[in-house]
């Protein structure tokens, strides 16, 4: 990880629009009420889902390549730690991605050094709701 936690609100304030990869029509998974969260909050989300779905009322898209590019600059992750590589390969592929957010609980050292080499700022292992609570308050 290459961002250090006083630079979470600067970054969220910053990418006001993002993606979420992964975002689960499931209301109980965290990769669906952690995006329902920001959005009510003020930013503007996306996400990819290999299903496309209506749950929440975000606008899903099945592959990243799809997402618009103000939506891609920042990229909220909800996959294992074992797919990130294969992600980070997709990313750096595509390209447009400046902030790559992994959720609490994923990480993978040797992709986030890739990401980080290739000039893409890394959060892994931290929770959005959480860091928006630390530099906003709210509930």
């Amino acid at each position: 990880m290459n961002v250090r936690d006083h630079e979470f609100k600067d970054l969220l304030l910053k990418y006001k629009k993002f993606a979420v990869y992964g975002l689960s029509p499931d209301i109980a998974k965290p990769s669906h009420y952690v995006p329902v969260y920001m959005r009510d909050h003020g930013w503007d989300i996306v996400g990819t889902y290999p299903k496309l779905h209506s749950e929440g009322g975000f606008k899903i898209y099945t592959a990243l390549a799809d997402i618009p590019a103000e939506h891609r600059k920042m990229l909220d992750v909800f996959r294992s730690s074992d797919r990130i590589p294969a992600l980070v390969d997709e990313v750096l592929a595509l390209g447009g991605v400046e902030v790559l957010w992994l959720q609490l609980g994923m990480s993978h050292p040797e992709a986030e050094a890739r990401a980080e080499k290739a000039g893409i700022r890394v959060v892994s292992n931290r929770c959005l709701i959480i860091e928006h609570r630390n530099y906003f308050g709210g509930a």
